[in-house]
């Protein structure tokens, strides 16, 4: 009997503790990345989305308004770029990545660079900007997922 009184503050105490939640392992903190680019690729907005954090949302990208916050950001940059493609004759764009650059992670964050290039169609005409996306990912649920991301290119030029 004493064991059970015993036991039953220690319930009450565990219950009012925060939950433990599993940490995301470094091997996978690619993986959201390479989700997003290639369902962007693919016009896959369902995956494309999926890879982000939920909450609050930083996206950073060369063309106006170049900054989109909160929680429907992805969204929001999404029809940004689609306007912004049908206003300058942008079709067929696809970005192509590497292996990251520089991956940094500390607890249940990571900081990781990725060398891209990303190839369009300006008025039927081929054109390429190589550059980098600079991400910050954190662990929910024992995932990583996108919180942040920026593009840092070279002026676009012809393709070769």
């Amino acid at each position: 009997m004493k064991k059970a009184i015993l036991l039953i503050p220690a319930l009450f105490a565990s219950a009012l503790l925060p939950p433990v939640t599993m940490a995301a392992t470094p091997a996978d903190v690619t993986a959201p990345i390479y989700q997003f680019i290639d369902g962007f690729n693919a016009g896959d907005v369902k995956s494309a989305y999926a890879a982000y954090a939920t909450g609050d949302v930083t996206i950073v990208d060369e063309f106006a308004p170049h900054l989109w916050t909160g929680p429907h950001a992805p969204q929001a940059w999404a029809a940004a770029y689609g306007k912004h493609a049908q206003a300058t004759g942008v079709t067929d764009g696809l970005v192509k990545y590497g292996t990251p650059t520089r991956t940094q992670i500390e607890g249940s964050v990571a900081y990781v660079i990725v060398p891209t290039v990303y190839l369009y169609k300006e008025h039927g005409n081929p054109f390429a900007e190589e550059g980098q996306m600079t991400f910050v990912l954190v662990a929910e649920r024992g995932r990583w997922k996108i919180r942040s991301w920026t593009w840092s290119g070279v002026k676009p030029h012809p393709a070769k």
